[in-house]
C-alpha cells in the first residue's frame, strides 16, 4: 500500500481541511480500493477534529496520533482505525 504524506504544519482551519479534501478527492479511487493511504502532518489542533470527522462522513477511515509538537492524521479506506489516540 502506498503512503502519501502531506506536511501542512503552519496552516490553520479552514485551510487544513480544504487541503485535505482536495487531496482526498484527487486520490479517491486509490483510497476506496485500499491501494493508498494519506497522511497529513499538522500542528493545528482544530484539524484533528474537523478532518477526521469530515472523512468519516465521506465513508473513509480516519486516525489521529499525537506526536511531539504535532499530529499525524491518517486517512484510509473505510474500516480503518477510528478515533484519537
Amino acid at each position: 500500500m502506498e503512503t502519501i504524506e502531506f506536511d501542512i504544519r503552519g496552516q490553520i482551519c479552514p485551510s487544513t481541511l480544504l487541503t485535505a479534501l482536495k487531496e482526498i478527492n484527487r486520490h479517491r479511487t486509490s483510497l476506496k480500493n485500499g491501494n493508498c493511504m494519506l497522511v497529513f502532518l499538522t500542528d493545528n489542533r482544530d484539524a484533528t477534529i474537523t478532518i477526521p470527522e469530515t472523512v468519516r462522513n465521506m465513508g473513509y477511515g480516519g486516525q489521529v496520533e499525537k506526536r511531539d509538537g504535532y499530529y499525524v492524521l491518517t486517512i484510509s479506506q473505510a474500516g480503518g482505525s477510528d478515533g484519537p489516540h
